[in-house]
């Protein structure tokens, strides 16, 4: 028995070896060490598009329709709902109010104004909604949706202590999560066209006056620069006694 031990072990370390070297065939080539915290902020907080519903408020004032102010802001949004709208316009409409005279005609007054921005009547769908508080002020909500740029991630965030509590993510020296958040919120909110984020715009045309002049200028062996004339009279003080 002590001579055939032998010749049955080596087929199965023979095997052995073979599904090791399966295994190590299908592992990485690489060995991730080290943190993998985001420390770019950017990656942290990134700025994504989405679909999203952008609304409007419409209150009910003593005018009995849609004053100045507020006349202004379903323009405005009439013609932000014609640039990136998806979809139509959704209009809520309090029912149940103390005030039900008003909200019919502040209703007549925004669907009037929608239609001079260029919505259609069929491009809106009105419903009702009860109001949770009849004292608290009812709007008429105006919503549609549309292609915006948000932060992936939500700001106000504090998963580690900034003190010295944690001496282990105090030693670290990286910045806090919630560095850049608030930064590139509002980046988001003040990008005009969501898709320049994604990709630049088509190259325009030039100026062919201004290139035409510049051409003839190199032609005669000018220097096609601008000469800015430094004319100093009615120029502002830029200091006491000067």
């Amino acid at each position: 028995m002590s001579r055939s031990s032998p010749r049955r072990i080596g087929p199965a370390l023979a095997a052995a070896a073979a599904l090791g070297g399966l295994v190590g065939a299908c592992s990485p080539d690489r060995i991730v060490t080290g943190s993998v915290y985001p420390r770019d902020f950017r990656e942290r907080h990134p700025i994504v598009l989405t679909d999203a519903a952008r609304s409007l408020d419409v209150f009910v004032t003593r005018t009995h329709g849609l004053d100045g102010r507020q006349y202004q802001d379903v323009r405005m949004f009439a013609d932000a709902f014609r640039r990136s709208g998806q979809s139509g316009i959704a209009m809520q409409v309090p029912a149940g109010s103390r005030n039900d005279i008003g909200v019919q005609q502040t209703f007549a007054a925004t669907r009037a104004a929608l239609a001079e921005g260029g919505v259609p009547g069929a491009a809106i769908a009105v419903s009702r909604y009860a109001p949770a508080d009849p004292t608290v002020a009812s709007p008429i909500r105006l919503s549609f949706v549309s292609l915006q740029a948000k932060v992936a991630s939500k700001c106000g965030l504090w998963p580690q202590d900034l003190g010295s509590s944690d001496l282990r993510s105090s030693a670290n020296n990286t910045p806090y999560w919630n560095l850049g958040c608030a930064l590139q919120s509002n980046v988001a909110a003040q990008v005009a066209e969501p898709v320049d984020l994604v990709r630049g715009r088509a190259e325009g045309l030039g100026d062919t006056i201004r290139r035409t002049k510049g051409i003839q200028d190199l032609r005669q062996g000018k220097d096609p620069s601008t000469d800015y004339r430094q004319d100093t009279k009615g120029r502002i003080s830029s200091g006491f006694g000067s």
